[in-house]
């Protein structure tokens, strides 16, 4: 079932629907890339990604090389379930989506990405009628050095340093942050160990997100089992939009 959309003016609806399903019903988010997707191939994957149970829509990468919202009007026209942007840039911004995940790269040191690139996008989303929910975003050692942690020059917390990642959760929680968003890396072999998950769902109150490495029904159902409120596809599906199919059921 998709979350709520927001109005014409700033809510937090979307945030206040993921908080009603938290310990309740999973949530699955599909992260488009603009720069991957195919406008050909779009209405077969929001058609999918209804039938698979899909609450939410990201769209973002890592680069930027033309604007997104044209993608965002295309499936803003195809489909009720709420889009949200997932900026890696702040040339990724557009008032047509219904909100924005604000990503801080809590797990880095990189001032930039910490609060320069919020810096320079805040006036704009001042003025947009885009929900903001700011998120503490963190970069998980996973087999390959991810897109996300080449771009943004830093280094992904160990897998093995569970400590480490609790730690850097709680202290984004303690800022204030509203969600946590445990990312493995784009193309990743495998999901983020279960037990890393576990160790930070089960020390901070606010909803997990996990991305990385889920490539089929059995990955999402042990990330899920792990503690995620949110899992996030992306790659598993870039090229076969039907794909998305085996995920459906997972989420109850």
């Amino acid at each position: 079932m998709p979350l709520s959309g927001v109005a014409s003016e700033k809510s937090d609806m979307i945030y206040q629907s993921i908080l009603s399903l938290s310990g309740k019903k999973k949530i699955l988010a599909l992260l488009i890339d603009p720069e991957e997707s195919s406008p050909e191939e779009l209405p077969l994957l929001v058609q999918s990604a209804g039938e698979a149970g899909v609450s939410m829509i990201l769209v973002g990468g890592s680069l930027v090389s033309q604007p997104v919202a044209p993608l965002v009007r295309a499936l803003k026209g195809l489909t009720t379930i709420p889009v949200m942007l997932f900026p890696g840039h702040p040339g990724q911004l557009c008032d047509e989506a219904d909100g924005l995940l604000l990503l801080s790269l809590i797990s880095g040191r990189n001032p930039e990405f910490l609060i320069g690139n919020h810096v320079n996008a805040a006036r704009y989303l001042r003025r947009s009628t885009l929900e903001i929910i700011p998120v503490g975003y963190m970069l998980i050692e996973n087999k390959i050095v991810s897109s996300a942690e080449y771009i943004s020059n830093t280094r992904s917390i160990p897998s093995g340093k569970t400590d480490l990642a609790v730690s850097t959760a709680l202290a984004g929680e303690m800022l204030g942050l509203k969600m946590i968003y445990l990312e493995g890396g784009s193309g990743a072999p495998g999901i983020i160990p279960p037990e890393l998950i576990a160790a930070v769902k089960q020390n901070i109150k606010i909803p997990l997100v996990v991305g990385g490495g889920i490539r089929n029904a059995l990955d999402l159902k042990r990330v899920y089992d792990a503690g995620a409120d949110m899992a996030v596809i992306g790659n598993a599906i870039e090229n076969n939009a039907s794909g998305l199919l085996e995920f459906a059921g997972v989420t109850e």
